[in-house]
């Protein structure tokens, strides 16, 4: 039956509607998530690390949350049939899965760039996260050092090598990529001005292989079946027992996975780099006076290292190599940390406590709150306020001064 003009002129609003508030498909095939992901990381943040506009780092941590959490929960919808439902889903997913709100925020932005791209290349007319509500990510709990705590660390780094690696840690808050990327020639030992102009990071290695797939075969982790007879407790375990090898993994490889470039024989393009910051970012430090004289005796030590390694020596211009001058590796510089802490009898804390540690020192030695921002390299003083609420001590000595003034005698 044909359709009368008024039934297409309805029907020509409609689509007007609908294209004005983005919910008709452009012309051509439309790409699902999982394919846009794709091509998103693999080509337009590849280019952008190569330019220098975006960390390994960061694209490694973009490609992780992609394949564990994006691809296996929204990969199948094509982009303009995703919906704001399909994404509240998934990160209740998440959460109910033990995710942290922080992992689902990211996992969000994540996915925000990659449509809003999408968008711009006319893939889709509409970037449907930002119908949504952003997850809140709670505040971490910071748990700094104590000023006690510090010194015991202090004092027992003065026995291993490296020990000047851990008083730069401490005094000058310094993030680990920016330690380890911390070079003589930007260290002025007379008047005490460090530049951290640059960060150590690794690049992600890439397949150099034909066929990446089956290169990483025996590296794919794919789903248990509903009664796993392969990973399984032993009669001595614990009931909270998360060894790796009697837990069902949660984390799963795509069925096309093409990951675990890293054991790829033919593997290229990855290992540690130096990405220069750029504007803001670059911190210009004034060490403590007592900082000078162990950079000093350290730089001695290293010389000697030097000689003794002769023609082995990798000349790299850092604070902080291997015996061998190479750039540290960002695992062997914590598994060192760790062995400090045990050494100096302190309790557990993660490498990057340590900048909370001087965050914290300097709030508590009346340092004013924008000092403390330029000299940590906060970009937001909200971030650096975070640490007046911890400073235990000058709120104690309030607490006390509001005592007196209500109590006290006159």
């Amino acid at each position: 039956m044909g359709k009368t003009e008024a039934e297409v002129t309805r029907k020509v609003r409609e689509l007007e509607g609908k294209r004005e508030t983005g919910q008709v498909a452009k012309p051509g095939k439309i790409p699902t998530v999982a394919e846009w992901m794709t091509e998103y990381l693999d080509v337009i943040c590849d280019r952008l690390v190569a330019s220098g506009k975006m960390a390994p780092r960061t694209l490694d941590d973009y490609r992780s949350k992609t394949r564990h959490w994006i691809i296996p929960l929204l990969g199948r919808h094509r982009l303009d049939r995703l919906a704001p439902e399909h994404l509240d889903k998934a990160y209740a997913t998440m959460l109910e899965q033990g995710r942290s709100s922080s992992t689902v925020l990211k996992v969000h932005r994540i996915l925000s760039r990659a449509l809003k791209i999408a968008v711009r290349r006319n893939k889709v007319t509409r970037n449907v996260a930002t119908l949504i509500d952003a997850p809140v990510a709670a505040d971490p709990d910071l748990e700094p050092l104590t000023r006690n705590e510090a010194r015991k660390i202090l004092e027992a780094a003065k026995s291993r090598r490296n020990a000047a690696r851990w008083s730069v840690a401490l005094a000058l808050g310094i993030r680990q990529g920016e330690a380890l990327g911390l070079r003589w020639s930007f260290v002025d030992l007379q008047t005490g001005v460090i530049k951290a102009w640059y960060q150590a990071q690794r690049s992600p290695w890439k397949h150099g292989c034909d066929d990446p797939h089956e290169c990483g075969k025996e590296w794919h982790r794919w789903p248990c079946k509903p009664r796993c007879r392969v990973h399984k407790h032993d009669p001595g375990c614990p009931q909270d027992c998360k060894k790796r090898a009697h837990v069902c993994p949660t984390r799963t490889c795509a069925k096309d996975c093409t990951g675990h470039a890293d054991r790829c024989p033919k593997r290229m393009g990855g290992g540690i780099v130096f990405r220069q910051r750029k504007g803001r970012s670059r911190l210009t430090l004034q060490c403590p006076p007592e900082l000078l004289p162990i950079l000093r005796e350290h730089k001695q030590r290293q010389d000697a290292e030097r000689a003794e390694a002769g023609e082995l020596w990798e000349d790299h211009d850092l604070l902080f190599p291997t015996r061998r001058g190479r750039p540290m590796e960002r695992s062997e510089d914590y598994k060192m940390w760790k062995a400090l802490l045990r050494q100096a009898g302190v309790r557990e804390a993660r490498l990057h406590d340590a900048r909370h540690t001087a965050g914290t020192l300097l709030v508590e030695q009346g340092v004013h709150i924008r000092v403390v921002q330029e000299i940590l390299g906060h970009a937001r003083v909200t971030t650096t306020e975070r640490y007046t609420h911890i400073a235990s001590p000058q709120v104690k000595d309030a607490s006390e001064r509001m005592g007196a003034a209500l109590w006290g005698e006159d």
